[in-house]
């Protein structure tokens, strides 16, 4: 029987994307063995209906585009932006099992997500389309999470995974606060997404 393809979900609004973003999915590849990592900008996510002074879509995909355009195992998936209504990871990971019936999905979340689970649209079902991997946070002691992973799929079912990751303080909220105020951006996100952002004079109206 032939092995399953394993793919990695990096999903997020990526406003901007960053080196935390990139080592996430770079771990999980190496970690997990997997095959490919998939970042998929988030489209129309309900959860993050007020994001006043951010990048448009298209702006966001170009980000991740010049992120992640050097790595040959990353892949940029548009399927979320092309998505009509809300965005719903549920939904999303059941059409790409649907879509691609010979792959094992990965779905990467930060130990926060893992702490806000069961407050998901159907979490159960989520766990039901793929694996969930949570990166460790120093903050979170891995017992912790490892307690809160055994109480959620006991819960709903399916598969939780721990993944070993350092601890990367950044986060896209910070830059998009720093580049209002001028700071440098440099080593927190690609030299392309610097440049990008500063050109196109992204995140300067911030309310």
């Amino acid at each position: 029987m032939e092995q399953k393809k394993k793919i990695g979900i990096m999903g997020g609004t990526f406003d901007p994307i960053h080196l935390g973003h990139l080592i996430l999915g770079e771990k999980s590849y190496e970690q997990l063995s997997l095959d490919e990592v998939w970042y998929m900008p988030a489209g129309n996510p309900p959860h993050k209906q007020l994001r006043g002074g951010g990048a448009a879509d298209e702006q966001r995909v170009e980000m991740v585009r010049l992120a992640i355009c050097d790595n040959p195992h990353f892949r940029l998936s548009l399927m979320e932006m092309n998505e009509d209504g809300f965005t719903y990871t549920y939904r999303t990971l059941e059409k790409l099992r649907e879509r691609y019936p010979d792959t094992e999905f990965y779905f990467i979340i930060g130990a926060d997500s893992l702490l806000s689970f069961d407050s998901w649209m159907k979490p159960g079902r989520i766990l039901g389309a793929a694996i969930v991997v949570v990166a460790t946070r120093d903050h979170l002691p891995s017992p912790q999470l490892t307690r809160e992973m055994d109480r959620l799929t006991e819960k709903y079912g399916g598969r939780m995974v721990l993944l070993d990751t350092m601890n990367i303080d950044v986060s896209s909220h910070m830059l998009r606060e720093w580049t209002a105020r001028g700071n440098s951006l440099r080593y927190y996100t690609p030299d392309a997404v610097v440049r990008y952002i500063r050109e196109n004079r992204l995140y300067q109206d911030l309310p």
